[in-house]
């Protein structure tokens, strides 16, 4: 898989980052540039937010439209945003009450992303690594399932900090790869993964069980707070599924090659709420 190799360094003060994501800023930020499709949105010191791709913690900070600000359960939205910075280097993090960070120790970090693209919201989605580049940064290289292995993305899966969440431009060996890292982290019980409700089922009784008990795949809690907001405080899953056919978010069923809906692979009863197949048997179709 060809990738664009970016040598930079990681800043958290002024930000919120979280187990997914973080502020990187390339030591040469007109190699923003080379990257083709979507711009790369930047501030004005060449700095973007980087989206790991092929994964997705729990939401610290989620704002439905229309909607307060939500977080999934702790310990594991903060777990995984502590380890993500943890792994970078940083220390002494102080946040203040909103989640940015006021205090870190050192003022920044060395590291490099391999990436392609940019998302909807600008945000660069990559592969993100610390210490040197191990290439010719402004190049495009080769990424394999070794280099995939020294990143962050990979680490949180391997510590059960992170759902896998695969998007239809992530090639197989990385995608298959990612998936044998969350198997395994599952099969451990470790992390999120001895709370996990994403296909024993949660029971829903409003927003505040989003919060505070429902440990879920981000994807399907940010459908049902979405939903429960636009019910102005009804807790009724009844038409869930219908909201979520209106959403259409298609996606591939790799394990027998379906081309579906996400409302398809979602199971309602009553107050509960399940996916019927694995996360990384899951690949969402980009919008």
């Amino acid at each position: 898989m060809s990738m664009l190799l970016i040598e930079g360094v990681y800043r958290i003060v002024g930000a919120s980052p979280d187990g997914d994501s973080v502020r990187f800023y390339p030591d040469d930020p007109s190699q923003w540039d080379l990257l083709r499709g979507r711009r790369v949105r930047r501030n004005q010191a060449g700095g973007a937010q980087l989206r790991l791709d092929g994964i997705d913690t729990l939401e610290t900070h989620y704002r439905p439209p229309h909607g307060p600000e939500l977080h999934q359960p702790a310990p594991y939205a903060g777990k995984a945003a502590d380890e993500l910075l943890d792994r970078l280097g940083f220390s002494g993090v102080e946040r203040d009450s909103r989640g940015i960070v006021k205090q870190a120790t050192p003022e920044s970090r060395p590291g490099y992303i391999f990436t392609r693209s940019a998302d909807v919201h600008g945000r660069c989605v990559a592969f993100a690594g610390v210490g040197a580049a191990p290439g010719t940064s402004g190049t495009f290289v080769r990424f394999e399932v070794a280099d995939l292995l020294n990143t962050l993305n990979h680490h949180q899966l391997a510590e059960g900090l992170a759902y896998p969440t695969f998007y239809r431009q992530l090639f197989v060996d990385l995608r298959e790869a990612m998936a044998t890292a969350a198997q395994e982290a599952r099969a451990a019980d470790k992390g999120l993964w001895q709370s996990d409700q994403t296909q024993s089922g949660a029971k829903i009784t409003g927003l505040d069980s989003l919060t505070t008990s429902a440990v879920l795949l981000p994807k399907l809690f940010r459908r049902l707070a979405d939903y429960l907001v636009l019910g102005d405080g009804n807790p009724s899953l009844d038409g869930f599924h219908d909201y979520l056919a209106q959403r259409d978010d298609r996606l591939l069923i790799v394990s027998n090659g379906q081309w579906t809906g996400f409302d398809t692979v979602v199971d309602v009863t009553a107050d509960t709420v399940k996916l019927t197949h694995a996360p990384e048997d899951l690949v969402f179709d980009e919008k």
